[in-house]
């Protein structure tokens, strides 16, 4: 059996990235999928952009890294101004230049993984979908290409970790690693299967949370002069997305 982790959404979160790249390689995993999301939200985008060019095999477009280094948007927030001067300008070119998505065969099973949805990596597909948006991610589209339609689907982009299967369909969310929401513990996916077979086999998917010390990554960010130093601590602490945080929304069940 062949195992991959996938891991998603670091945003710029160094302490928690080197927390669940020890737990992989504790577990002798040494083949790593990046499904998006490096920087924006926390203090050191560039240190977790070089770490993941050097460890994951896989590396695939998230839409902070798309829009953050874009040369033609206006950024209107001081900390989208940060997050994007923080960053190298070769690292500006390698963001926006990551492929859409990655498709593999294992187990017998086609498997695809992208950001946010098969159309966009700006388009989410959240927690609570409706059939239509579900069926959705299984489709071909210009950003996928026409490949094999994909049986199994992988995704990021919502920092909400969940697995659903429906009609011989699986559709799972890698979460988040440097932002998580509810709980604020990083969280990772372990795929394991017989990698590049067409022939049925066992197929699994496993979640894994991985403690770390958000306090330091914190401190980072307030010794750098990171803006929006509450609200991230705020993700970070207590799992609570910074809109709602600055709002004074109540963080309810993520079920509309």
């Amino acid at each position: 059996m062949d195992r991959l982790a996938l891991i998603s959404d670091v945003h710029g979160n160094l302490t928690a990235l080197e927390a669940v790249l020890a737990d992989i390689s504790s577990r002798g995993i040494t083949r790593i999928f990046n499904l998006g999301d490096y920087v924006g939200k926390g203090p050191r985008g560039q240190a977790v952009v070089d770490r993941c060019r050097e460890v994951c095999e896989v590396n695939i477009l998230g839409n902070w890294d798309d829009f953050l280094p874009d040369p033609e948007r206006v950024l209107d927030r001081e900390g989208l101004r940060w997050w994007k001067k923080e960053l190298r300008e070769d690292q500006w070119a390698w963001l926006r230049g990551l492929p859409f998505c990655h498709d593999f065969l294992m187990s017998g099973r086609q498997v695809r993984l992208f950001h946010a949805s098969s159309t966009s990596v700006h388009h989410r597909i959240s927690f609570d979908h409706d059939e239509a948006q579900y069926l959705s991610m299984f489709e071909n589209t210009p950003a996928t290409g026409d490949g094999p339609r994909p049986s199994v689907v992988g995704y990021g982009d919502i920092h909400d970790a969940y697995l659903e299967e429906d009609r011989g369909r699986t559709l799972f969310n890698a979460g988040s690693v440097g932002n998580s929401l509810g709980d604020p513990t990083p969280v990772y996916v372990i795929l394991e299967g017989v990698m590049d077979s067409p022939e049925p086999a066992p197929l699994s998917i496993q979640f894994v949370r991985v403690p770390y010390d958000a306090r330091a990554e914190l401190a980072v960010a307030r010794e750098l002069g990171m803006p929006e130093l509450d609200g991230y601590e705020s993700e970070i602490i207590n799992g609570v997305y910074r809109t709602d945080f600055y709002e004074g929304s109540e963080f309810g069940y993520h079920r509309r």
